[in-house]
């Protein structure tokens, strides 16, 4: 049973990670657009548009705040690689957990904190679009507690016999 469950979690880890790297790719595909007609507006079209440098801002903060818990479900989050080659293999396991912890501490800690930053961000307005901050303060929380899902997620994978992910 347990055994089970924790296939069930690896396909749910594997599925969440699969959309989030989708979900970065559409948007990197939008942000190079709106770059693009960024710099043709404003070389060719002085149509004098300013919402694309600050749309394309947010853009690149989403992306980049969800590529983290890809990073984390492939195992490419901290590590110490290096040293691990060189350590006794159950002083480099004890290391590994250890990175572990204080990686999935912290992501639970920013998870916690970006919650309240995004209420904040409710009462403050972005400088161009005039609408709340929340959207794109809402990228830390979000991508936060998906990284700590899929480091928590990678941990019992690496108690597992194999700990490379999912691949299909």
């Amino acid at each position: 049973m347990e055994e089970n469950s924790q296939s069930a979690l690896q396909r749910f880890s594997f599925r969440l990670n699969w959309i989030v790297e989708r979900v970065c790719a559409l948007l990197v595909g939008m942000m190079v657009i709106v770059i693009w007609f960024e710099v043709v507006e404003r070389y060719f079209l002085h149509w004098g548009l300013t919402w694309t440098e600050e749309f394309s801002r947010y853009v690149m903060i989403w992306v980049a705040l969800l590529a983290v818990s890809c990073g984390a479900y492939y195992r490419e989050h901290i590590g110490l690689d290096i040293v691990n080659r060189f350590l006794p293999p159950n002083v480099a396991k004890v290391l590994m957990i250890s990175l572990d912890l204080i990686s999935l501490s912290f992501f639970l800690f920013l998870t916690w904190y970006g919650i309240d930053m995004t209420k904040a961000g409710g009462s403050q307005y972005a400088t161009i679009f005039g609408m709340t901050m929340l959207v794109p303060f809402a990228a830390v929380p979000v991508s936060a507690a998906l990284t700590a899902f899929q480091i928590f997620t990678a941990m019992l994978r690496g108690q597992r016999t194999s700990s490379a992910p999912m691949t299909q």
